[in-house]
């Protein structure tokens, strides 16, 4: 029983900035990564950025430089800092986790997803 919840979602202007969040709960024995996707509409889903549990992460050439994912290992938390936000930003973003239940065996791994949050930037 895991669930993920995002928010932080809104309408912004070009140049300006959101911090999404996105929390995962209920039966974790790990979480071996955690990342942001983002789709819009008549797009296929794109990773925009992952964190590792070894705290290793990965970003999208789109995003690099203007978005950082961060974490919170005491409430299984991550980030998505945006800045410099551009009308080709506008999505929904997805939060999935890689995680272990306290059910299953070490390295068994089980993909969850959040909700999604809208992100749009106007021009």
């Amino acid at each position: 029983q895991v669930q993920l919840v995002e928010s932080g979602g809104g309408l912004v202007q070009a140049g300006g900035s959101l911090r999404l969040s996105c929390t995962a709960s209920g039966s974790i024995f790990s979480i071996n990564a955690m990342t942001w996707y983002r789709q819009a509409p008549g797009k296929q889903r794109e990773l925009v950025a992952k964190i590792t549990a070894g705290g290793s992460t990965n970003y999208v050439d789109s995003v690099k430089g203007r978005f950082t994912i961060s974490r919170d290992n005491s409430n299984n938390t991550i980030y998505l800092q945006m800045n410099s936000l551009k009308p080709e930003d506008t999505a929904v973003y997805y939060c999935n986790a890689e995680i272990t239940p306290f059910s299953h065996k070490p390295y068994t791994y089980f993909s969850y997803w959040g909700q999604g949050t809208q992100v749009t930037v106007s021009s």
